[in-house]
């Protein structure tokens, strides 16, 4: 008699198991996350970096950033000031706008740096402080409130070349409803940052960003 094939047991197929609604919350959250940074880093090569023409303005306006403990000006502050003296000098504007509250510390910002610029040869009567400022929002609101009640129409805005982009956002915002013109002008580093510490500084940038797109520019409404 002729054998029989053997019999093929078929193979069952496995089933995955679904997805419950905490893994499916957590991958959407990601998702949602990974969207908002996406957006942050698009906005910021799109950021507009002035809204003039100008070479020279009424002020120049420098955004604070924190002195150290002693209330001595940390390495990027007074790369600010220094490159607000030398545009001072080159004829740029006849005054500096110094904005910044104490943020970070009990120094408020807006004077360290006025010591640093009279330091540098700046009189005290082309300086202005605004000492109350706690953020870049707050930043340029309270300056463009300075320079309305003195009847000054442009400024030329100092700060570090991470920060700007940002800054030109909250600028672009700021000047539909306070007709100013503005450009923004990036602070050489006085010295050289490690690669690291730069890459730290646009992550940073990215998440502030990303917080100003979806909740501050919202809820920090500041009108100048």
């Amino acid at each position: 008699m002729p054998r029989r094939a053997p019999r093929r047991i078929p193979h069952k197929k496995s089933r995955r198991k679904p997805l419950g609604w905490q893994a499916r919350l957590a991958i959407a959250g990601c998702g949602l996350i990974f969207a908002v940074l996406a957006w942050a880093a698009i906005a910021r090569a799109l950021a507009p970096r002035s809204n003039t023409s100008l070479t020279r303005f009424d002020a120049i306006v420098v955004l604070g950033t924190p002195a150290d403990g002693d209330g001595n000006p940390k390495p990027n502050q007074l790369a600010r000031v220094t490159e607000a003296v030398h545009e001072y000098e080159r004829g740029v504007a006849p005054r500096l706008i110094l904005t910044g509250g104490a943020a970070s510390n009990r120094f408020v910002e807006a004077r360290v740096m006025a010591r640093s610029a009279e330091a540098q040869g700046i009189p005290a009567s082309a300086i202005l402080i605004e000492p109350e400022a706690i953020d870049t929002i707050q930043n340029a609101c309270y300056s463009v409130r300075l320079m309305k009640d003195h009847g000054w129409r442009s400024a030329e805005v100092v700060g570090g070349a991470y920060q700007l982009p940002r800054a030109g956002m909250i600028f672009d915002a700021i000047s539909g409803s306070a007709p100013i013109q503005w450009s923004t002008h990036a602070a050489p580093p006085l010295t050289v940052a490690s690669a690291a510490y730069q890459s730290a500084l646009s992550a940073v940038e990215v998440l502030k960003t990303a917080r100003y797109l979806t909740w501050a520019r919202w809820t920090e409404h500041c009108e100048p």
